[in-house]
Order: C-alpha cells, then sequence, then structure tokens
C-alpha cells in the first residue's frame, strides 16, 4: 500500500466496521472449533461409545495416546496399515472382538464425517437465504442451527450419546456451510477496497483460532476426559450465542439495500456508519455501476453460471482455488496430525498438535499484512511452492525414519513449514477471492458452488486418507506433492491478480478475450477504458 492508500485504509477503519467484521467472523471461529475438537478426546469418546453399545473399544494412537499406554508404532519399522502402526495391542483376536471394532470404527467415522456432509449439503443454499433475507439476518437465522447442534453434543451423556453425537455434528455442518458462505459475502461487501483482502484473511485466522482452542480445552486435564468431554463438543454455542446479539448491533450490507432492495437510503446510512465521516458518494457511484450491469442481465442461477462463457474462466478459477485449499494435504494435518507426530517418533505427540496450532495462528496474523502488501496471487503461489517442497521434505523425513533417527526432525519441521506456508496463502486467499471474482449477480451462486466444492473435497480428504495412509504408508504425502504441482502450474497460468480492484475491474478481466494470467496481472490500469 502507498501511504496516500494507507491514510485511506485507516481513516475507513471505525469501530462499526472492527465490530461487523469479528461479529461475522465468529461463524468461521465456530468451523474451526468444529474441524478441531473431535481430534483430541477420540480415545475417551470411542470407549463411552463401546460402554453405550456394550462393545470393546479400539486403543487408538491418533489423539492423547502415549507411549505408556502401550499403543506407540515403533518409528519406520511398519506400514501405517498393519494392527502396529493403527491399533494398540487387541484384548481377544476372536471374531466378535473384530466385529465389534468395525462398528465402533463406523460409528466414529460417521461422528467425523457427517460434519463435512452437512456443509456440503447446506452450502447450495446460501445464495437463496442470503438475498432473501439479507446478510445480517441470515446470519442471525442460522445461529439457531449452531445452538441447536451444540446443545445436542452437550447433553450426548443423558441419551443414546452416538446418535446425539451425530446428530449435532450433522446440525453444526449444516450451520457451518450456510455461515461459510454467508461470511465472506458480507465481509466483502462491508469492506472498503483498501481493506478487503486484510479482513478476508480474517477468515481464516478465525478458523485457526478457533481449532487451537479446541485443541487447548481437549487435553486431558482440562476438557478432553471421561466427565468432560460433552462439554468440549458443545462449547462452541457459547460464540454462537455471542455472535447472535452482536448481529443486533451490525448494520446490513450497503451493498444489498443498494443493489438488491434499491434502498438508496438506507445504504447511505449503513456506509456512514461503517465509514465513519467519510463521504459515502464514491462508492454509492461504483455501487450503481454495478446495480446498471446487474439490471442488463438475467438472475444468474448455478446452470447458468456454468453453461455462460462470460463466467467460465472466473468459475474454474473459483472452483481450482477451493479445491487446492482442500487437497492441498492440510487437513490430513489437522486430523491426523498426532497421528503423524508418533509416526516421527514424537514422545508427547498431543503437544506437538497444539504446537502446530500455535504456529497456525501466528502465521495467519502476518497474512493479514502481507496480504493487501504483496498481493493475492503472488502469496497464492508463494504458499502452494513451499508446501511442496515440505511434503516432499516431510516424504524423505518418514521414509528414512528407520535408518536415521534425526529424520523424525526433518519430518517435524516439515511439518511446520507446511502449516506456514499454508497459511501464507491457500489458507486464507480461497475464502474471500471468490467473492472478489464475482460481481453482486452471480455472487451468491458463486459463493454457494465454490463453498460446495470445498465441504465436499473436506469430506473426501476426511474419509479417504487414513485408508490411502494405509495403502501408501511413508509415501502417502507424494500424492499431495504431485497435486500440489498441478495447482501451483494452474495459479501460475490462470488465477489473475485482484488487489486493490472494485468488482467491476476484475469482472473486466474476465471478459476481455483469453489471456494468459501473466498479461491479467498487467492489466492494472482498467478504469480508463469505457469497454471495461
Amino acid at each position: 500500500m502507498d501511504k496516500k492508500s494507507k491514510m485511506q485504509a485507516e481513516k475507513h477503519l471505525t469501530g462499526t466496521l472492527v465490530l461487523s467484521v469479528f461479529t461475522a467472523v465468529l461463524g468461521f471461529f465456530q468451523y474451526g472449533y468444529s474441524l478441531g475438537v473431535i481430534n483430541a478426546p477420540q480415545k475417551v469418546i470411542e470407549a463411552h461409545y463401546g460402554r453405550v453399545l456394550g462393545i470393546v473399544p479400539l486403543d487408538r494412537p491418533a489423539t492423547n495416546a502415549s507411549e505408556e499406554d502401550g499403543s506407540v508404532p515403533v518409528p519406520g519399522t511398519e506400514s501405517w496399515s498393519s494392527p502396529e502402526a493403527t491399533l494398540g495391542p487387541l484384548p481377544d483376536p476372536s471374531e466378535d472382538v473384530t466385529s465389534s471394532s468395525h462398528i465402533l470404527t463406523m460409528y466414529w467415522s460417521l461422528s467425523v464425517s457427517v460434519f463435512a456432509i452437512g456443509g456440503m449439503i447446506s452450502s447450495f443454499t446460501v445464495g437463496w437465504i442470503g438475498d432473501r433475507l439479507g446478510r445480517v439476518k441470515a446470519m442471525l437465522v442460522v445461529n439457531v442451527l449452531s445452538i441447536a447442534g451444540n446443545l445436542l453434543m452437550g447433553l450426548a451423556k443423558f441419551g443414546p450419546s452416538h446418535i446425539l453425537i451425530i446428530a449435532g455434528r450433522a446440525v453444526t455442518g449444516l450451520y457451518c456451510g450456510l455461515s461459510s458462505g454467508l461470511v465472506p459475502m458480507y465481509v466483502s461487501e462491508v469492506s472498503p477496497t483498501a481493506l478487503r483482502g486484510a479482513l478476508g484473511t480474517l477468515h481464516q485466522l478465525a478458523i485457526v483460532t478457533g481449532i487451537l482452542i479446541s485443541q487447548v480445552l481437549g487435553l486431558d486435564f482440562l476438557l478432553g476426559n471421561d466427565e468432560m468431554w460433552p462439554l468440549l463438543l458443545g462449547l462452541s454455542g457459547v460464540a454462537a450465542l455471542l455472535q447472535f446479539f452482536l448481529l443486533l448491533l451490525c448494520p446490513e450490507s450497503p451493498r444489498y439495500l443498494y443493489i438488491k432492495l434499491g434502498k438508496v437510503e438506507e445504504a447511505k446510512k449503513s456506509l456512514k456508519r461503517l465509514r465513519g465521516n467519510c463521504d459515502p458518494m464514491k462508492e454509492i457511484a461504483e455501487m450503481e455501476k454495478e446495480k446498471q450491469e446487474a439490471a442488463s442481465e438475467k438472475k444468474v442461477s448455478i446452470r447458468q453460471l456454468f453453461t455462460s462463457s462470460k463466467y467460465r474462466q472466473a468459475v474454474i478459477v473459483a472452483l481450482m482455488v477451493q479445491i487446492s485449499q482442500q487437497f492441498s494435504g492440510i487437513n490430513a494435518i489437522f486430523y491426523y496430525s498426532t497421528n503423524i507426530f508418533e509416526r516421527a517418533g514424537v514422545d508427547q505427540p498431543v503437544y506437538a498438535t497444539i504446537g502446530v496450532g500455535v504456529v497456525n495462528t501466528v502465521f495467519t496474523v502476518i497474512s493479514v499484512f502481507l496480504v493487501e502488501k504483496t498481493g493475492r496471487r503472488s502469496l497464492f503461489l508463494a504458499g502452494l511452492m513451499g508446501m511442496l517442497i515440505s511434503a516432499v521434505a516431510m516424504t524423505v523425513g518418514l521414509v528414512l525414519l528407520s535408518q536415521f533417527a534425526w529424520m523424525s526432525y526433518v519430518s517435524m519441521i516439515a511439518i511446520f513449514l507446511f502449516v506456514i506456508f499454508f497459511e501464507v496463502g491457500p489458507g486464507p486467499i480461497p475464502w474471500f477471492i471468490v467473492a472478489e471474482l464475482f460481481s453482486q449477480g452471480p455472487r451468491p451462486a458463486a459463493i454457494a458452488v465454490a463453498g460446495f466444492c470445498n465441504w465436499t473435497c473436506n469430506f473426501i480428504v476426511g474419509m479417504c486418507f487414513q485408508y490411502i495412509a494405509d495403502l501408501c504408508g511413508s509415501y502417502v504425502f507424494v500424492i499431495f506433492a504431485v497435486l500440489l504441482l498441478v495447482f501451483f502450474l494452474f495459479a501460475y497460468f490462470k488465477v489473475p491478480e485482484t488487489k486493490g480492484k472494485s468488482f467491476e475491474e476484475i469482472a473486466a478481466v474476465f471478459r476481455r478475450k483469453k489471456l494468459p494470467a501473466k498479461a491479467m496481472t498487467e492489466l492494472e490500469d482498467l478504469r480508463g477504458s469505457e469497454e471495461a
């Protein structure tokens, strides 16, 4: 940012804007908490499932396990698919125990993955509910789902716990699917252009903060024990209640009021609340131009988004950034970090996992300042390349661990670097770049499609990673390295720079003839063109 734009950004950063963005991203905090909370108390909850169902629980090294319980594998000496690598000592090798283990695995897998299924289902309704109720009212209404889901999990001990947890996770997933679309939509529409990228990265900061807090609270001596685990699972309901009451103080999106409802005076009032004493007429003029463009075309449906050549390039970019975020391998780290640290020979893997959460949070804060200074495209490319190198290093460390003990340090450093590079670009940027790529007309449909894509990929990784790890052993991250190379090449040739551009300018880039992404980034001055 130059000095002039920096002063302008500071002028636009009002208390109301800060409150509005903070309140909105509480939805992403709940998303992050729900992602991370299920990892730490896995053994405790599985044991409870076993008692409720009258079966023998599995003894996994996937969570708070340490070498004291005899379930930690000897690093580098066995395949992940062997019993020694994934299971602790079984009390009885009979068929009944094997059958019981399969039943328990099924219920646990469902408890984890049903969250993503809920998100997949609800993400398609984001555009409809956002346009029907408005951004603020929609966020208010969907909070009811979060409160209900967390109550079900918090009361799990008072009924069939496996059913209540699965139901609670499903309902919470429905909330997070809606919230993951509504929040970027609202934040991008209330943010001034000079701050849009920095405020957009707060989505990811909220997610990693939620993950970190859930990991800390999930320690045995806090809430990750047999008495307190229902409270641990249902605690994000507190954030839902806080968001509900704070939303009552937040102004509606001025873009929604002006463009969708045609309420000019209300839009001006909303802008004055968000911008302070700044003259709102420049933004009003920009909205008027966008409104005229939207009026000149029919309402864009999800089907039209894919069939119209006008949006094709932008849709492909929007989907690919979501796929690259999830298939980069980061969720494999989040879901199975403790297992990976055990594989690397760490004595207390749960604390190493919390260390990952701390690094995650710190570098997300750093990305808030980098994203406007460096640009979206540059950070995205740097992050993908850094993750690619880290994945290769992680594989080398795991493969050679049986021959060289010091390779455990290589694996651990690679994990931390993998997370750092993720938070530099591929983590935060996909959440807000989709809202930047589309104008008001197609934006709700585009966000819905991108959200569905993100949740679907999340579900696939969560369900399939352990099976792929069993099959590939120490070479599992080679798959992610290959995918990261594909994503890097796509981003280099196809993803345009959106830093400092209005929605209309970005749309104009895609309306031009198909150009290489490098040429697109050179089109900095689009305002002078009447055609655009």
